[in-house]
């Protein structure tokens, strides 16, 4: 698949930025609650996808939720128990940074949860979802696919990259030599939950640039929004000074000019 160019990528980007921000409107004063699910291989291009997408967004409207690994607690707990609390309110939208989904994917890969609580995921995700639907949550799902040799190439840059190495944990390594597991547990998760009510979209994220347009434009095009009228601010004038001084700058402590030392 041929590159996306940096300058087409970067205008088509901002265009479509422009559109989240009106569909933010919309979200918030029409009521409506959105959560969309970001799911597929390591280094796929997810979170460059949810950056993008939040770039330009209210953060009191739309969140990035991405979840750390389980607590004692949280593991006792039903197994969708902890994301509820984390479903958008009237106004909100929600980004699901991976999602209740880890139980399809890693925790069976890794044999971090057991055979009978796999099944009883793959039944009660969708009766979950329904309930959610049913209750008049906008619910997208999309999962980010990427070749085996892309995705290693990505790794590899992030690991000779500092400013990148952070991305990488022994889990994202060891699905290197996990990946046809990955394949199959994929392929059952989609048999089981590519419903009618709550299907997948696939994302084709060989190209980054494609995927995070593609991505975006989907969306979209899949939210009933409707342009809403801007506000009308208007800003006031100053009033007169009433006699306030400033104290002396001596009183406080200043951040150091740090920028001066470039000059």
């Amino acid at each position: 698949m041929e590159k996306l160019p940096r300058k087409p990528y970067e205008k088509e980007l901002l265009r479509l930025q422009g559109e989240l921000v009106h569909m933010q409107e919309w979200v918030r004063t029409s009521g409506a609650r959105l959560v969309v699910v970001f799911e597929g291989r390591d280094a796929a291009g997810k979170g460059g996808a949810i950056q993008r997408i939040s770039e330009y967004l209210n953060p009191r409207i739309c969140r990035v939720v991405a979840l750390p690994a389980p607590t004692e607690r949280e593991r006792t707990q039903w197994y969708f128990q902890r994301y509820v609390p984390h479903l958008p309110a009237a106004g909100e939208i929600v980004l699901l940074d991976r999602s209740w989904y880890n139980r399809a994917g890693v925790e069976r890969v890794m044999g971090f949860c057991t055979p009978a609580e796999y099944e009883r995921f793959l039944r009660q995700c969708p009766a979950f979802e329904d309930l959610l639907l049913e209750d008049g949550i906008m619910l997208r799902k999309y999962w980010f696919s990427v070749s085996d040799a892309e995705q290693e190439r990505r790794f590899r840059d992030r690991m000779n990259d500092p400013m990148k190495q952070w991305k990488l944990s022994p889990m994202d390594l060891e699905s290197i030599t996990r990946w046809e597991d990955y394949s199959r547990a994929k392929d059952d998760m989609f048999a089981h939950t590519d419903t009618e009510n709550s299907p997948w979209f696939v994302v084709e994220s060989e190209d980054k640039r494609r995927a995070r347009i593609n991505t975006i434009a989907h969306l979209l095009s899949s939210v009933p929004w409707e342009p809403v009228p801007s506000r009308e601010l208007v800003l006031p004038e100053r009033p007169p000074v009433r006699g306030y001084r400033r104290p002396p700058r001596e009183q406080f402590t200043y951040v150091p000019d740090h920028a001066d030392s470039l000059v």
